[in-house]
């Protein structure tokens, strides 16, 4: 029974793993200065999948934030997520324009 229990940890644990590896994405973000606003001064994002409302922590050059995705996109080839202008001048790519972010 004991080694019963184990595998099934095992395997739960492999599960939760797999899963969280399969939400994490590298790639270009650019920014957009339209559409929807984030209340309040949130940061927000735009994504082809991920779900309305729920928050990705993108990460570039030693910094990272965590913005709420309010909109589709990008819609550009080799673009993974397009960010609003305040959350790209928290991440501090402004200047760039584009960079190579990873998204969890």
């Amino acid at each position: 029974m004991r080694a019963h229990s184990t595998l099934l940890f095992c395997l739960a644990t492999f599960s939760l793993s797999a899963l969280s590896v399969a939400h994490a994405e590298s790639g270009l973000a650019s920014y957009y200065g339209y559409g929807k606003a984030g209340k309040g001064g949130e940061l927000t994002c735009a994504h082809r999948t991920r779900p309305f409302g729920s928050v990705l922590r993108v990460s570039y050059s030693g910094r990272s934030i965590q913005c709420r995705v309010n909109d589709r996109g990008p819609f550009i080839r080799g673009r993974i997520v397009d960010l609003s202008v305040p959350a790209a001048r928290a991440l501090g790519m402004m200047s760039a324009g584009v960079v190579r972010v990873s998204v969890e």
